[in-house]
């Protein structure tokens, strides 16, 4: 086992409504990523993809609030960190944040040199303006970006440009921990494919230690990291290697959701395409037994009694079903 760079136990993050309810769009989540390796997360819409992203680097602002469980990050816990504290020293520095939208996350009226200059200063306030131009043209030029790019503005370069330049400008800082939250979306497939070149190069060249890449699309995972965890209502509900959970998901909601995608791999273009019926559940009230049970047509009465404890596996995969291995395997087979 590898260096573990980012320990993630039992994390509970909630937001307040309005109305003082509380919507736990992360509920328990446990995770472990070693030096060296990328973690795919995927999932619906509001299943807490983001929220976990945000909660991962202590970003709690309201109605956004941490209520339990332990961050580390390389050893460190982040957890009880004062905001300052986190800005100051692991934002950027220990764990980096690419948005979604990351396209329209520069500000028009400043130079791509500035925002570098302003993301080193935060940690560094001595830092010469010279030596950060040398580093950023460095960087820049290894990472594919001429070093024209450091002295326009952001309206000056295309979709593709901009999202490579907020990845560069993320990640100049080397960070232990680099979090990816849809960077691929929006953009053509020459684009994707430039943006999943240049994260495959931050992490061979060392300048990125691990990265957690979220996105909807599970083929794309396949391709970019080594494990995909499948989140559902604020919870994890399956976690294998990334060719295991394309090619042969266990729990039925990563298997409705691969078989609700077409995957551009031999052998699947002759799959038929199905639909997960009905909608996530409401987090405000979230039922009592497991969350995927009222979509689920495997279902069995137990399952909406009470919740569902994790399974883990010898080969180090897990899932949350009721039903176990064999069971779940036995009922896809007869199909």
């Amino acid at each position: 086992m590898g260096k573990v760079m980012l320990d993630v136990d039992h994390l509970k993050t909630k937001y307040i409504t309005r109305f003082g309810e509380d919507v736990y769009a992360v509920d328990g989540v446990s995770l472990k990523i070693e030096e060296g390796k990328s973690l795919g997360i995927a999932g619906e819409s509001g299943c807490g993809k983001s929220t976990l992203a945000l909660s991962l680097m202590g970003y709690y602002f309201a109605p956004l609030h941490y209520q339990s469980g332990t961050i580390k990050v390389d050893g460190v816990n982040i957890s009880g960190m004062k905001p300052d504290d986190i800005r100051k020293k692991i934002l950027g520095n220990e764990i980096a944040y690419i948005p979604q939208a990351a396209m329209n996350a520069l500000n028009p009226t400043q130079k791509i040199i500035r925002f570098i200059e302003d993301v080193i200063h935060a940690h560094d306030p001595k830092a010469d303006k010279k030596e950060i131009y040398d580093l950023a043209k460095e960087r820049f030029e290894i990472l594919g970006l001429p070093e024209r790019v450091l002295k326009k503005h952001a309206v000056e370069l295309s979709g593709g440009m901009k999202q490579r330049t907020v990845i560069a400008i993320s990640t100049i800082l080397s960070p232990k921990v680099l979090i990816a939250d849809e960077p691929s979306s929006a953009l053509d497939v020459t684009s994707q494919k430039m943006v999943i070149k240049m994260l495959r190069d931050l992490m061979e060249k060392g300048f990125i230690k691990s990265m957690i890449f979220i996105t909807h699309e599970l083929p794309l995972l396949y391709n970019v990291t080594d494990e995909i965890m499948v989140m559902y209502a604020g919870q994890i509900v399956e976690r294998a290697a990334a060719r295991e959970m394309v090619f042969d998901p266990i729990h039925p909601y990563s298997k409705g959701l691969m078989g609700s995608i077409l995957v551009p791999e031999p052998g699947t273009r002759d799959v038929k395409l199905t639909a997960i019926p009905g909608t996530p559940p409401n987090l405000k009230k979230p039922p009592k037994g497991c969350r995927f049970a009222d979509r689920c047509k495997y279902a069995k009465p137990a399952c909406m009694l009470h919740g569902i404890a994790e399974t883990h596996l010898d080969n180090g995969r897990m899932f949350r079903c009721y039903l176990d291995e064999n069971e779940l395997r036995e009922v896809y087979s007869r199909e």
